[in-house]
């Protein structure tokens, strides 16, 4: 049987430790057999986690009898002991399978396992795993990422998904999706984790373009060209692509075109205005424009958008 051993390290998030045990814990096999055998355990008999104490079961010398490891997050995060991290790179050398949910990923990064990979966390940590491990490629947009051997996935919920996308690859899409039903949970979720990020993060405190991207946040629905920006900025173009990329990470117009579909998050959410209206009143000339790069950064579509995250309270 495939056994799913849990890590739980001191500050684990409970509910990141939850989800894996609570999907391949109730995943049953077409003949009604467990489908895995799940084990919870750490480097000492007892976890702090927050409101409570864990006392767990397992050892460490669990991790060499695991066919998947899960990692739950932590806080502080990224915090591992000199054996912890020896023991899940032997694990991974014997070809386990590990697999982060949430800020556990910054306890993965921290073995050198993630080194040259596609990876992603929550959609606020992104960027700081990215700052403390530039060798991991950090995409902020997706649910989770598969490399086969190692997987991440991004906040909270994030983590079903990424266990029922492994349920699914060891027994079938029946079995998966039975345990979807189990947990309440669409075996699929539309979009990736770009569509609940609420704000854009902001530049480094103090940093040089800290009042330009200001400016151009509160001008986002008026024509600008990369000649506008750079004539406020008083810089050539050429010094502002520069100074973007060291400061955010992008480019002036793809920086730009992030702020207006953040905002156009907020009047579908808010307004009952068309997806025309949205995409002209944030500064789209194009609505067919506005569609695609709102499917290509969000990962749905307006109107999807707008159906799973409208509130109820009435525009005047």
């Amino acid at each position: 049987m495939h056994t799913v051993v849990v890590l739980a390290m001191d500050g684990v998030v409970p509910f990141d430790l939850s989800v894996p045990v609570e999907v391949f814990g109730r995943a049953r096999l077409p003949d009604g057999r467990p489908a895995y055998r799940v084990r919870v355990c750490a480097e000492t008999d007892e976890v702090p986690s927050g409101a409570f104490t864990l006392r767990v079961p397992w050892g460490l010398d669990a991790l060499a009898e695991a066919d998947t490891v899960i990692l739950p997050g932590q806080d502080p995060v990224g915090e591992l002991s000199d054996v912890v991290r020896q023991r899940l790179i032997d694990a991974a050398a014997k070809g386990t399978r590990i697999a982060s949910i949430c800020a556990g990923a910054f306890a993965l990064a921290e073995t050198g396992l993630l080194d040259g990979l596609r990876a992603t966390t929550h959609w606020v940590a992104t960027t700081e795993l990215a700052r403390r491990h530039p060798a991991i490629l950090v995409d902020p947009n997706v649910l989770f990422v598969d490399n086969g051997q190692i997987l991440t996935s991004a906040g909270a919920a994030a983590g079903l998904d990424m266990c029922l996308h492994l349920v699914r690859r060891d027994h079938g899409s029946a079995v998966a999706a039975d345990a979807a039903r189990q947990a309440v949970m669409p075996l699929e979720r539309a979009g990736g984790q770009a569509q609940f990020i609420v704000r854009e993060e902001p530049a480094p405190e103090g940093a040089s373009l800290e009042p330009l991207l200001r400016w151009m946040t509160e001008n986002a629905g008026t024509e600008l060209s990369i000649d506008d920006i750079a004539c406020h900025a008083a810089m050539s173009t050429r010094t502002l692509n520069r100074r973007f990329r060291e400061q955010t990470g992008t480019t002036p117009l793809q920086w730009l075109h992030r702020v207006r579909l953040r905002q156009a998050q907020y009047l579908l959410e808010t307004t009952d205005y068309s997806v025309e209206r949205v995409a002209g009143q944030v500064g789209f000339g194009s609505t067919t424009t506005f569609r695609d790069r709102f499917k290509r950064l969000i990962g749905t579509s307006p109107n999807a958008y707008r159906r799973a995250f409208r509130t109820t309270e009435e525009s005047p």
